[in-house]
């Protein structure tokens, strides 16, 4: 699917890249890692045709510069930072959808299943979204044509919680027909996303490890707090996950996306000293049956 062979890239006297040697399936999902300044953007910009480069970089045997749009019609790409066009949204979603020949209506629909209402929107310029909204768009244009890569440069950094269980249950459904591209300078951020892990330093790549599938990216977990006593803060913290207080406010219940518990439990170190208990379990053993006492 993806191939780099010693993938050199300067900037003037500075080399970025440093004879990256790398391949990637389909069925793949991979973390890209390392600190700022690693070098994980620049070689996304390679893959993308976007950057010329000594070596040799293949997409299902193309290169992407010569055959760039071939290229990019495999690609569902997610920037980090969202591009500041003045086109209208619903211009935006009809030209993307023209570049893949795809269906309009899906990016529409998948965009309204994040939490982002794209007809409300129509005419408004994607420049003056808020971030999240942004987000939401771009993750909806990405995953809208049936694209065989996806890579994506921190794509869940604005989401709130719902859409980021939206989000991981989208990515389940193309798991096993394509391959992934997830780029981080947190691993615990991706984590249980992937299940290969390749790490970046000074552009070099330093680690490439295959790790346990063990996280249904579709699935959720059932949390039950128990605090001392009530905190203003922490209910404010937790509200925003979806989860709901008993009238003491010692007592919180609700569901996290299984991809998500390394973020949750993130959340909950803040106020260590405030749990008196808790209990996560599968989703399933507890779907029908929450009430908050």
């Amino acid at each position: 699917m993806i191939q780099f062979e010693n993938i050199i890239k300067r900037f003037r006297r500075h080399q970025v890249l440093k004879g990256i040697n790398l391949t990637i399936e389909r069925g793949h999902r991979v973390a890209l890692v390392g600190s700022n300044g690693a070098g994980k953007t620049t070689l996304i910009r390679c893959l993308l045709g976007e950057y010329t480069c000594e070596g040799r970089v293949r997409v299902d045997g193309m290169d992407p510069r010569r055959f760039r749009r071939e290229v990019l019609s495999k690609v569902g790409f997610v920037p980090q930072l969202p591009p500041p066009l003045r086109m209208p949204v619903g211009q935006l979603i009809r030209f993307s959808a023209g570049l893949c020949e795809t269906d309009p209506g899906r990016m529409t629909a998948l965009a309204d299943q994040l939490g982002f209402d794209a007809d409300h929107f129509h005419s408004q310029p994607f420049v003056k979204l808020s971030g999240g909204q942004k987000q939401k768009l771009l993750i909806a244009i990405a995953l809208g044509r049936e694209s065989e890569l996806l890579v994506m440069d921190e794509p869940a950094a604005n989401l709130d919680p719902q859409a980021r269980r939206i989000f991981f249950s989208l990515l389940a459904e193309k798991k096993e027909r394509a391959a992934m591209l997830i780029s981080s300078h947190r691993l615990d951020e991706v984590a249980t996303l992937v299940n290969r892990v390749v790490e970046m330093d000074q552009g070099e790549i330093v680690l490439d490890d295959r790790v346990a599938d063990l996280v249904e990216l579709s699935s959720r977990l059932y949390g039950r707090i128990r605090l001392i006593q009530p905190e203003e803060a922490f209910a404010r913290a937790i509200s925003e996950w979806g989860f709901t207080g008993s009238e003491s406010g010692r007592v919180w219940e609700g569901f996290v996306a299984g991809p998500d518990r390394l973020r949750f439990l993130g959340l909950l170190s803040r106020y260590a000293a405030l749990l008196s208990g808790m209990e996560i379990v599968e989703a399933e053993e507890k779907e029908s049956s929450v009430h908050v006492v």
